[in-house]
C-alpha cells in the first residue's frame, strides 16, 4: 500500500532514531514494512523549517527516504472542496494539514499521523494513527 507520512510521523521517526529509542513511529514502520511511504510538498516545506534541518544537507537527508508528491491542479481542487466543507461545519483544520489532506485525497492515499483528530474531520480521507 502507498501511504503519506504526515510531518509528525517523519519527525517522530527522526527523534526515535536520534535517541536510539524506537517507539510508536518505528513500530508502525515495522508493521508496514512492505508499504511505500511518501511525503507531500507541504511536509517537505515544514521539515525545512525545523531546527534539525536548518542545514540544506540535513533537510535533504530527512526527505530522502520519501518520494515528494507534487502540487497539481487536482490537489488545489480537493483543497478548495475540503476547505469549503470544513468551514461550513465550523471544523477548519490548519492550513498545512489541509494541504496534506488535499494531496492525500488527490493521490488516493491514506495519511499516517498522530494528529488524527484534525485529519479525521476531512470527508473521504483515510487516516492511520501510529
Amino acid at each position: 500500500m502507498d501511504l503519506i507520512a504526515d510531518t509528525d510521523f517523519v519527525i517522530a521517526l527522526e527523534r526515535e532514531s536520534r535517541r536510539r529509542a524506537p517507539a510508536s513511529a518505528h513500530g508502525f514502520l515495522q508493521t508496514h514494512h512492505e508499504d511505500r511511504f511518501f511525503i507531500t510538498f507541504t511536509t517537505s516545506g515544514e521539515l525545512a523549517c525545523g531546527e534539525s534541518a536548518a542545514a540544506v544537507e540535513d533537510w535533504k537527508a530527512l526527505c530522502e527516504p520519501y518520494v515528494v508528491l507534487p502540487w497539481t491542479k487536482v490537489v488545489s481542487e480537493r483543497y478548495g472542496h475540503a476547505y469549503r466543507t470544513l468551514r461550513q461545519k465550523g471544523l477548519l483544520i490548519g492550513t498545512n494539514d489541509l494541504w496534506i489532506a488535499a494531496t492525500a485525497l488527490a493521490y488516493a492515499m491514506p495519511v499516517v499521523t498522530n494528529n488524527r483528530s484534525e485529519f479525521e474531520r476531512v470527508p473521504g480521507l483515510q487516516v492511520l494513527g501510529f
